[in-house]
């Protein structure tokens, strides 16, 4: 059985029934979604304790304003992902963490190379804590489109329904946010 609705019908028909209070149907929506939305979450707060707190949050937070949620043509998990990156912008807030500072080690980071050379490995690790640290050092909402669109591979045009804006303005906030990263990054190697 495939976790994924076989199409967007089907994934409207089910939000639809969510909207209008079907229990069953916003669990199916939990659990097509869920394990994006933690990977998302643990990307940025690095612990696993606290992905978990704050993924179930955002389908908690969901379930109470699925009333109000109206489909825009943007999929339904980007809502959910609009929802995690604010929960994850007030948990640090909250914290008073320095959202610029990398989180506890818990995590185990997919995509690094499997198999194979140690130092490959290593140095794969080292390459993803460096983007990771220069992603949280952008401003929230260019971490946003930089993590929907890149992360999370959604479309330019998904993430301007999500976010309100056109998609020139999506392309520019991304634009903006790579040059950024580009800086940070140059500098962090200078200075390492």
């Amino acid at each position: 059985m495939s976790d994924a609705p076989q199409t967007e019908d089907e994934e409207l028909t089910l939000v639809t029934a969510a909207i209008a209070g079907d229990r069953a149907a916003f669990t199916r929506l939990y659990d097509l979604h869920y394990d994006r939305i933690y990977r998302h979450v643990l990307y940025r707060v690095r612990s696993v304790q606290d992905a978990e707190d704050l993924s179930q949050q955002v389908f908690l937070q969901a379930w109470r304003a699925m009333e109000r949620y109206r489909p825009t043509g943007a999929p339904f998990v980007a809502w959910l992902f609009t929802i995690a990156h604010n929960l994850t912008m007030s948990f640090y807030r909250h914290n008073k963490l320095d959202r610029r500072q990398e989180g506890d080690n818990e995590l185990e980071l997919e995509g690094v190379v499997a198999e194979g050379d140690p130092e490959e490995q290593a140095e794969a690790r080292v390459d993803q804590d460096r983007v990771r640290a220069a992603i949280v050092k952008l401003r929230p909402e260019q971490q946003l489109v930089v993590s929907l669109r890149f992360l999370e591979n959604l479309s330019h045009h998904d993430i301007a329904e999500t976010l309100g804006k056109s998609e020139g303005a999506v392309r520019v906030i991304q634009h903006r946010a790579l040059q950024e990263l580009r800086r940070i990054m140059e500098r962090e190697g200078a200075n390492g």
